[in-house]
């Protein structure tokens, strides 16, 4: 390629990701509309499968396009999940049921499994030895989505408010159409010519495993009770797909998720900590969301916008990112120094949150946050393409984001129980929806019993990042990141 295309191809990445990121978030501020226009009398109870689909579709995805990009290319199979991203878009801007877009954010959500997990294998194909040397391009990637994702709800908000709700799903529409034809004419990239099997029955096993786990997540202790027969039948299908999946991984000859990669240190650590991470993340957006609206009173455009300090974060720590690394930091440091920075956020969260606490406090410990998460977002992901073996690159990439997904949802399930039990046993009426019919001295200790509750869900981050902070201790020492790891001549070599 020359530089003109890879300059071209890094920018159709970034839209890429950003496309990806909103798509989860985004919709959350516009259900209100959503179930006004579509089904008003009945829509309230199918909001959950408005997020729940598109997750469950994008992390069914992920094993297997990690596989199709080391066995097809990576090219094909980008262009193949914008595709199917815009088709499921389109639809979603059409549908005229609650039933129709619920359908067609499954068909978005199997686009978008690609579009961030696969952008990053394009990524690190994009760049050259220099850039691999400093996490150019990588880190980068994992900023944008970092900002996306800590103002997706605002931008939903505002679209909502001023256009149809329709608009969030067609503005996708030409930005794809512009990131399908700039690929056609930048991303010149190995594709491999030599056909080998791709492990299906693997495939569907994976995506059976976190279908189900993600049903646990998002039903248990909401819809359903968790001793209920429907959470116990899932965790018992969740169990015996997980159970298939790894005998399946141990025979099939060109296993989808290969077991191999866990011999490796920074392959198993980083997925680990990319999981961690995850949940932890959940917890910094979406509690701290719900603590400023329900404790402090403040709607939910207007809480949006407390996001911004985390996704300037995120940005300034990117900034340094590129002195730091000249200076001799490498994935390795930026690990250990994120995963504490955002520990010790957590704690002044924990330690501070009342019902008097500053709004500019908040928006300073946010801050903080954003710097922690912002030294490892792409780092993480730099730190496993660098270990993994050139000709299962997209698989170990992928496998990232697959982490990510699970560790996301259930840091999400565990806070939301932990919250929704301490509220219930201290505080009155029983449930946190009540606060909105109390009055007077009733509303008082209801708001300090969420309080309290809300404290402990900070601990609960700050232990979960304290122990990313010790897997991350235990990475090897090395002298910075050089790469994938080069093809051995028993590996097939891209065309």
């Amino acid at each position: 390629m020359t530089e003109t295309q890879r300059k071209i191809g890094f920018v159709v990445c970034l839209v890429t990701i950003v496309l990806a990121v909103l798509d989860m978030q985004i919709v959350s501020a516009a259900t209100v509309p959503i179930v006004r226009d579509l089904d008003p009398a009945h829509g309230i109870d199918k909001i959950p499968w408005l997020v729940s689909a598109f997750a469950l579709a994008s992390a069914a995805m992920l094993p297997l396009y990690g596989k199709l990009c080391d066995v097809l290319g990576p090219k094909r199979v980008f262009t193949g999940a914008i595709a199917t991203f815009l088709l499921g878009s389109a639809l979603c801007g059409a549908a005229q049921s609650m039933t129709q877009l619920i359908a067609a954010r499954a068909i978005q959500g199997l686009g978008g499994g690609g579009l961030m997990s696969v952008t990053m294998v394009v990524i690190a194909h994009l760049k050259g030895p220099e850039e691999k040397s400093a996490g150019k391009g990588t880190n980068v990637g994992g900023l944008v989505a970092g900002g996306a994702m800590a103002i997706g709800p605002w931008i939903g908000g505002l679209l909502a408010d001023h256009a149809s709700w329709r608009w969030i799903f067609y503005v996708n529409l030409p930005v794809g159409l512009a990131v399908l034809a700039a690929s056609a004419f930048a991303l010149k990239l190995p594709e491999q010519h030599v056909r080998r099997p791709i492990d299906y029955p693997g495939a569907a096993l994976a995506a059976a495993f976190s279908s189900a786990l993600l049903l646990v997540t998002d039903w248990g202790g909401k819809q359903y009770a968790w001793s209920s027969p429907v959470v116990v039948g899932l965790m018992v299908a969740a169990a015996g797909a997980l159970a298939l999946f790894l005998w399946r991984q141990t025979r099939a000859p060109e296993p989808v998720l290969p077991l191999s990669l866990f011999r490796v240190r920074e392959l198993r650590l980083g997925f680990a900590i990319q999981a961690i991470m995850g949940g932890a993340m959940m917890c910094a957006i979406y509690y701290v969301l719900i603590y400023l609206q329900v404790a402090r009173g403040i709607g939910s455009s207007s809480a949006g916008l407390y996001l911004l300090p985390m996704a300037v974060g995120m940005s300034a720590t990117g900034l340094l990112s590129g002195p730091l690394t000249a200076r001799g930091w490498t994935a390795r440091t930026f690990t250990i120094s994120g995963t504490a920075t955002t520990a010790l956020a957590f704690v002044l969260l924990a330690t501070t949150t009342g019902p008097d606490t500053s709004l500019w406090l908040i928006r300073a410990e946010l801050l903080l946050v954003g710097a922690g998460f912002g030294q490892l977002l792409g780092q993480l992901i730099l730190l496993v393409q660098d270990a993994a073996p050139r000709h299962q690159l997209g698989v170990a990439t992928t496998s990232v984001r697959f982490f990510q997904t699970l560790g996301t949802a259930l840091g999400a399930s565990v806070f939301g129980t932990v919250l929704a039990r301490l509220y219930a046993a201290h505080g009155p009426g029983g449930d946190i929806s009540a606060l909105t019919r109390m009055t007077g001295a009733a509303h008082a200790d209801g708001i300090q019993a969420f309080i309290d509750a809300t404290q402990v869900v900070f601990w609960g981050g700050a232990g979960l990042m304290t122990l990313a902070a010790l897997l991350a201790l235990r990475l090897p020492r090395t002298r910075g990141s050089q790469g994938p790891a080069p093809v051995r001549e028993s590996e097939p070599v891209a065309a």
